[in-house]
């Protein structure tokens, strides 16, 4: 089957999660090609790639390229300015990775080439008001083999948090927790603040005033650490040395992409309730959903300093959290490949 994938984000290509840090979303992109390859189909890629290449089998092409006249399944990449890049297409789909509420403004584009939807999880897809009778489909996201390896967790000398959340959605929350209540109880943790933006603030970048006002506040709290994030290799190193990740959430969070990794790590949790949490993590099992601030705080202390309830979430999540890869969902996109709409 001949098969198209299209976006217009940002420069990147199959090889760039081994070498740099990237968006979940765009990860995902760029991950479900060459596990396509390996089901068998021919499959293009347009999107910013600097340089046309060919990766795990499937061709990456820059957007200077001239689309394809005809192809059997074209997968749109989020945005539905996108359906129309091949003009004969056997099937549309379209990729949101975003809030469903976000498609709202392109009712008129849905409605003009009836592509299935495709959502990464139920949390999403409850909040699309499907009024057009649309063909909908869950297809959840898988995991890239450096967090799949089964390489052993080494803690880090100091009890580490680590904390991945985008510094506007609940970073300063964190830190009030760390701050106030997680850090006077455990005196010698340490807290990795993951963040491009703060990272950059931190080596003299610019940043917007909230943005400046935030980094100055991390960097005066005892124990906080910024880093920027890495490549796949690097992260899943720094979940392997880590005894709890502290999520926040966010509303609008319906991938919760480096929970996903991180849990694949074998790293435990405490998350507020909010998106998608519930579909990424088990609660109880593999880390905890709590209702207020102080649960959150008295649950991360406990993963830093209670050995017994680390290692059996440590082990719950290298056991149950370790799938969906990528070939998984490969072979599923196959299965909604013959249900869409020709």
């Amino acid at each position: 089957m001949h098969i198209t994938l299209v976006d217009d984000s940002i420069p990147f290509d199959g090889f760039t999660p081994t070498t740099r840090a990237l968006g979940g979303a765009e990860k995902a992109f760029a991950s479900l090609a060459g596990a396509l390859v390996r089901r068998g189909h021919d499959v293009h890629v347009y999107n910013r790639a600097r340089f046309p290449l060919l990766i795990e089998g499937a061709h990456w092409e820059t957007m200077e390229k001239s689309f394809p006249t005809q192809t059997d399944v074209l997968i749109a990449f989020r945005k539905p300015s996108l359906l129309p890049a091949v003009r004969l297409a056997g099937k549309r789909l379209l990729w949101v990775t975003a809030s469903a509420r976000q498609l709202e403004p392109a009712r008129k584009a849905l409605d003009s080439f009836r592509p299935m939807l495709v959502f990464l999880g139920r949390t999403q897809m409850a909040a699309w008001r499907n009024v057009e009778g649309l063909t909908v489909r869950v297809v959840s996201p898988g995991v890239r083999q450096d967090f799949l390896a089964d390489t052993p967790t080494e803690l880090a000398a100091q009890p580490t948090a680590v904390v991945t959340t985008h510094p506007a959605h609940g970073l300063d929350w964190v830190l009030d927790r760390w701050a106030l209540q997680i850090r006077p109880a455990v005196a010698n943790a340490r807290l990795v603040v993951v963040s491009t933006l703060l990272e950059k603030g931190k080596a003299g970048g610019e940043l917007p005033d909230d943005m400046r006002a935030l980094l100055e506040k991390a960097t005066a709290i005892p124990g906080v650490e910024i880093v920027a994030p890495g490549g796949d290799s690097t992260m899943a190193a720094l979940y392997r040395s880590a005894r709890v990740h502290l999520y926040p959430g966010h509303p609008d969070d319906m991938a919760c992409w480096t929970l996903m990794e991180s849990q694949a790590c074998g790293l435990p949790a405490v998350a507020r309730p909010l998106g998608a949490i519930h579909e990424r993590l088990r609660d109880g099992q593999t880390g905890q959903i709590v209702p207020d601030e102080d649960a959150f705080a008295n649950v991360a202390i406990r993963l830093l300093t209670d050995d017994e309830m680390f290692w059996s979430m440590n082990r719950d999540a290298c056991q149950m959290q370790r799938t969906p890869t990528w070939d998984a969902v490969a072979s599923e996109f196959g299965s909604v490949f013959s249900m869409a709409a020709g």
